[in-house]
């Protein structure tokens, strides 16, 4: 019996790895600063009148948005490479 080689081409797709990240330091006044805006702006959302999927939808997008927002108000663009 004979066997015909096998070829494979696998591709290797070139992709970026990130050398910085935003970051909040442990302990530090910055990661105090994040949750208390938090706080303030989660209280804020009227969440008494959930009746449908799209109310909910819009409220959790809002929550969201308001931890995206805080968290690049207070963190830090840092080195992650060694």
């Amino acid at each position: 019996m004979d066997h015909a080689p096998l070829m494979v081409n696998i591709v290797i797709k070139e992709e970026f790895i990130p050398e910085k990240k935003w970051t909040i330091v442990k302990n530090n006044k910055d990661k105090a600063g994040f949750v208390k805006d938090l706080i303030r702006k989660f209280g804020s959302i009227d969440t008494a009148n959930i009746s449908d999927k799209p109310t909910l939808e819009s409220i959790v997008q809002s929550y969201a948005d308001i931890v995206e927002s805080s968290w690049i108000s207070h963190s830090h663009w840092v080195n992650i490479t060694k």
